[in-house]
């Protein structure tokens, strides 16, 4: 259980941090988190739609429509025709999104890069089964 322990006060402070970048930019704790689904989405080359983002946020149709809306506003994300499919809509996070993140988020991330650094290959690969396990466990649990 102490392993739980940790990992759930890990997961707790990375949501504070998350609640206080949401708060100082005015934006609501389900912006970061689109932001992140959407960054990773373009991370892995998955193509990142509305109805895919309700999905992983698990918002309803007009939840989305708004929540996109707001984000379009603050100019950190746009919205963009697939060329392949022209009635989808694809989004994408703007470069003012990828700064702002970078000035909050930096310190942290270069923090946890330096933690990575003291692992060999075989530590690493052992915390990413671990890691994926737990994540794939959560969906279940619902």
């Amino acid at each position: 259980m102490g392993l739980v322990h940790l990992l759930r006060a890990v997961t707790v402070e990375f949501d504070l941090l998350g609640a206080e970048f949401a708060a100082a930019r005015g934006l609501h704790p389900t912006d970061v988190r689109a932001l992140i689904h959407l960054l990773d989405a373009g991370r892995a080359g998955t193509p990142a739609t509305p109805g895919w983002l309700g999905e992983q946020l698990h918002l309803n149709s007009a939840g989305t429509t708004a929540l996109i809306d707001r984000l379009e506003r603050l100019d950190l994300i746009r919205r963009s025709r697939d060329t392949a499919d022209r009635r989808r809509v694809l989004l994408h996070v703007e470069d003012k999104a990828h700064e702002l993140g970078w000035a909050f988020f930096g310190p942290v991330i270069s923090e946890v890069t330096a933690v990575v650094n003291t692992f060999d290959e075989h530590e690493l690969k052992t915390v990413r089964r671990f890691l994926a396990g737990v994540l794939a466990c959560i969906p279940r649990a619902r």
